[in-house]
């Protein structure tokens, strides 16, 4: 157990401002609330504050972003840590989506995590994030049976989940679905073209709206969930042309996932774009590697693995010291007690 001394000290952070005028994405600043002397194997992880003057995004937020046209980033996270360093990144927006049914569940889709599932993943993520605005996705299964489900099942991922809106795949055919939940004070982020909930029905993960009728198709489907309510909306795998005059075409921030950068703003899988999965893994088209946690974090723990053979690992740096009188008293107290 940790015993804890308070003290005067906060956790901080500062924004430094760039040229161009705009404030950098905060910074932890090394103070704590606590001093700790800890004996666990495990330790806290610090809750961020906000800056004085600091606000959280907002739907307003965002909406202004579009107006400025200014790309509103957007990322996923799947537990405390992910989120805790998407807000620290400076993220607009945070989706815990069902991706992580995949990239973090080892399951083959996206259809077999259940919203009780979904709902454990975005309360660890709200427990990090204070100034970014949260999506919680509603998975296969908890909206499609009619809209009362799909109410019900939003009002859970908001009280249980903690999360600030929710999202759902669909386009006209889920209009009233939408408008049943943005009725009910809930924000909903809309998601449209390539929804991999329904990848078996579209016959894969495909490109969409790459003919007239698919990109009139979704054009429409843009406007009717635009006009039940949604706050944006996701265009998956769009020709990037097709995206476009989509995005022109609304009132309402498009998130892009494989529509290229004249939509309102970005989203990526963090796994994904961190690379963080093996060399090996599939990776669709559009994404970007900004890192390879793969390559660092296998080499840490081969080093982990050969320091502890090896013996080197704990070294003196890492061990609790003794009082020699009280360790040459309890070698006596065993050899006295004949304990071999």
């Amino acid at each position: 157990m940790a015993s804890r001394v308070p003290v005067a000290r906060v956790f901080s952070l500062t924004r430094p401002v760039l040229q161009s005028g705009r404030r950098a994405p905060s910074l932890w600043v090394a103070t704590s609330q606590w001093q700790q002397h800890r004996c666990s194997s495990h330790a806290p992880s610090p809750v961020p504050v906000l800056n004085k003057g600091q606000k959280p995004v907002t739907i307003q937020t965002l909406h202004k972003m579009r107006a400025d046209r200014v790309p509103i980033s957007m990322l996923t996270a799947h537990n405390y840590p992910s989120a805790l360093i998407a807000q620290e990144a400076g993220m607009d927006m945070i989706l815990v989506g069902d991706s992580l049914a995949m990239v973090s569940l080892g399951m083959p889709d996206t259809s077999e995590v259940t919203l009780d599932e979904m709902i454990i993943h975005a309360r660890a993520v709200s427990r990090a994030v204070n100034r970014s605005f949260t999506v919680g996705d509603l998975p296969m299964g908890s909206y499609e049976i009619g809209p009362e489900q799909a109410l019900a099942s939003a009002i859970r991922m908001v009280k249980e989940g903690r999360m600030q809106s929710v999202k759902l795949e669909g386009g006209a055919e889920m209009a009233p679905t939408i408008k049943k939940i943005t009725t009910a004070g809930i924000p909903l982020c809309a998601h449209i073209g390539l929804t991999p909930q329904r990848q078996h029905a579209l016959g894969g993960f495909r490109v969409q709206g790459n003919t007239l009728d698919k990109a009139l198709t979704l054009l429409k489907d843009a406007k009717a969930v635009e006009e039940a309510g949604a706050f944006a909306v996701v265009l998956e795998c769009v020709p990037s042309d097709i995206a476009e005059e989509v995005t022109n075409s609304l009132k309402i921030p498009t998130i892009g996932i494989g529509a290229g950068n004249k939509t309102s703003g970005q989203v990526l899988v963090q796994i994904d774009m961190l690379g963080t999965r093996p060399p090996t893994s599939f990776m669709p088209k559009f994404v970007k590697q900004y890192g390879s946690e793969w390559e660092s974090s296998l080499a840490a723990i081969k080093q982990y693995k050969e320091d502890v053979t090896s013996r080197a690992y704990p070294g003196s740096d890492h061990v609790y010291k003794s009082d020699a009188k009280v360790t040459e008293a309890f070698r006596a107290a065993i050899r006295s007690a004949g304990v071999s």
